[in-house]
C-alpha cells in the first residue's frame, strides 16, 4: 500500500534555498520507507512568503482532495514577520487546521502540526536592527502557543521544530544559503523527530 501526503505552508515546507528532495516532507517520507511505510511523493501547497491568507485563497483555488492519509500544516511566520494581528492568525489557523482534517478524510489523528521556527536565531536575523533575537523568539512562542492549543484541541498531531531551530543556530551548516531558511541537514533533523510519531500514528 502507498499513502497520500498533502503538505501545506510556506517557505518552510517548499524548502526554499534547497531542492524538493532536501526539504523535510520529502526526507520525511524516505525516512517512513525505512518503516514500511511507504509514500507517493508528497504534494506539496506552499509558496515562500505566504501568510495564513494566502493559503486558504491558494486552497481554494486548488481544491485539494479529501483523501489524504497524512496532512501537515505548518504557517505563521510570515504573520509574524509583518507584524500581523496575532488574534486573526488564530482565526485563520483554525480556518486552516478545519480544512486539513478535511482533506484527511475527516481523521483528526492524521493531520500534523509543526510549531513555527525561531528565525531570530538564523544568521539573516542577525543583520535584521527592526527587532532582537529577543523579541523576534517573544512573538514566534506566542504565535505557537495558539497553533498548539488549537491543534491539541482539535486532536491533531504535534511537533515543536522551533527546539531544533534554537539548538542549532551557532551551526553554520544547518542553515541554507540565504541565512534564513534551514538547510538539508536541519530538515533531516526535521523529519528524523516527527518519524516515530508518525511510525506509531500509522502503524496503530
Amino acid at each position: 500500500m502507498h499513502y497520500d501526503f498533502l503538505a501545506l505552508g510556506d517557505s518552510y515546507t517548499i524548502g526554499e534555498g534547497v531542492d524538493l528532495a532536501e526539504g523535510w516532507p520529502a526526507q520525511l517520507v524516505e525516512l517512513l520507507a525505512e518503516d514500511a511505510l511507504h509514500f507517493n511523493p508528497p504534494n506539496i501547497i506552499a509558496q515562500t512568503g505566504w501568510t495564513t491568507d494566502d493559503l486558504l485563497t491558494a486552497l481554494d483555488t486548488q481544491k485539494p482532495s479529501s483523501r489524504y492519509h497524512l496532512v501537515s500544516l505548518l504557517i505563521g511566520v510570515n504573520n509574524q514577520y509583518q507584524s500581523l494581528d496575532i488574534a486573526a492568525y488564530q482565526q485563520g489557523f483554525e480556518q486552516l487546521l478545519e480544512r486539513a482534517i478535511a482533506y484527511a478524510d475527516g481523521v483528526a489523528g492524521r493531520v500534523l502540526v509543526l510549531s513555527i521556527p525561531d528565525w531570530g536565531v538564523t544568521p539573516f536575523a542577525q543583520k535584521d536592527e527592526s527587532r532582537s533575537p529577543a523579541q523576534i523568539a517573544e512573538e514566534i512562542d506566542a504565535f505557537n502557543k495558539i497553533n498548539c492549543s488549537v491543534a491539541y484541541r482539535a486532536g491533531c498531531m504535534y511537533a515543536d521544530v522551533t527546539v531544533l531551530t534554537r539548538e542549532h543556530k551557532m551551526d553554520t551548516h544547518a542553515w541554507a544559503a540565504d541565512g534564513l531558511h534551514p538547510g538539508p541537514l536541519l530538515y533531516t533533523h526535521w523529519a528524523r523527530k516527527l518519524q516515530p510519531q508518525l511510525r506509531l500514528r500509522l502503524t496503530a
